[in-house]
């Protein structure tokens, strides 16, 4: 084996919104090349519809130019996401006004969706935005909850066949050791968050990409305003290196299986970034500047050995 290679990589969950420019920097100078920004909740219950509008305007928007000003190309999915559910009233304004942002350019998936505390509400909006996702024929990125794991897949898994969900377009999400067998059996795409201290260790998913191989598992992770790091797919495909896993299976779970998945979307392409004509410092967004006419320093690639 090779001692050192530079790999590029996909983050196909995380939430910039919560990070700093030192993390974009941070991040491409990993050889992180594209993002994905799931519809997510933001720490607190939101109250009003119209900050719905404003959050999915800003993934749209805001976020995707600030992605953009650091050399990383940005990409979301929409959906009212799990938590939010359960507030009803709320949640029927958010349905209505989901149409007008998931055909806009960069939406990849709806999702994040699914169940938290596994109630009635849940279920009904969970159902409600798959069969949007069939209209809108977008995949679906399924949150699976933090509580009660394994019988919240299982019955993530029935319900998306029940509306006769096609498995190839579905990711489910936040896999662990409990679940990810009968996510790959069934089908479906497995994708898995890096946390420093809770979900899914980096040992962790070595050892499960040494059981189950590459097809159809994705790493991604989930960095938001908690405890969490927006390196930790290029870290753990570092210590895939280290531990033997062959090179192209930490290209297909670090990059090429997020690209095939959310790639169906017909939005997301890898000459989106190949084909990029880099950083204009002096660009605006709404007459607002990231830069401020400073160069961001993405010259060099982590070296992974």
């Amino acid at each position: 084996m090779q001692n050192e290679t530079t790999l590029k990589f996909i983050d196909p969950h995380i939430h910039m919104t919560s990070r700093t420019t030192d993390d974009y920097e941070a991040m491409r100078k990993a050889g992180i090349v594209a993002i994905i920004e799931p519809a997510f909740w933001l720490g607190q219950p939101r109250t009003e519809v119209g900050s719905f509008k404003d959050y999915f305007s800003s993934l749209v928007g805001w976020e995707r130019f600030r992605s953009k000003q650091f050399g990383i190309k940005h990409y979301c999915t929409i959906g009212l996401n799990s938590k939010e559910a359960n507030n009803e009233r709320l949640a029927e304004e958010v349905m209505n006004l989901l149409p007008r942002y998931v055909m806009k350019e960069g939406v990849v998936a709806i999702g994040e969706i699914g169940y938290d505390d596994q109630t009635k509400a849940e279920d009904k909006y969970f159902r409600l935005q798959i069969e949007l996702a069939k209209e809108a024929k977008l995949p679906i990125m399924v949150h699976t909850p933090h509580r009660d794991k394994k019988r919240g897949t299982t019955r993530s898994m029935d319900v998306l066949e029940e509306m006769n969900a096609n498995p190839k377009m579905c990711v489910i999400d936040h896999n662990n050791e409990e679940t990810v067998k009968e996510v790959l059996d069934r089908g479906y795409w497995a994708a898995f968050t890096i946390y420093p201290h809770t979900k899914m260790g980096n040992e962790r998913m070595v050892e499960i990409l040494k059981q189950y191989g590459p097809e159809r598992i994705i790493v991604d992770s989930s960095a938001d305003w908690g405890i969490s790091d927006p390196l930790a797919v290029p870290k753990t495909a570092s210590l895939m290196l280290q531990r033997g896993i062959p090179l192209a299976h930490i290209q297909k779970v670090c990059y090429q299986n997020a690209l095939d998945a959310y790639g169906q979307s017909g939005q997301m392409n890898e000459n989106d970034w190949i084909d990029s004509k880099g950083v204009d410092a002096g660009e605006l967004y709404e007459g607002n500047s990231v830069l401020r006419g400073q160069r961001p320093d993405a010259s060099e690639n982590l070296t992974i050995q």
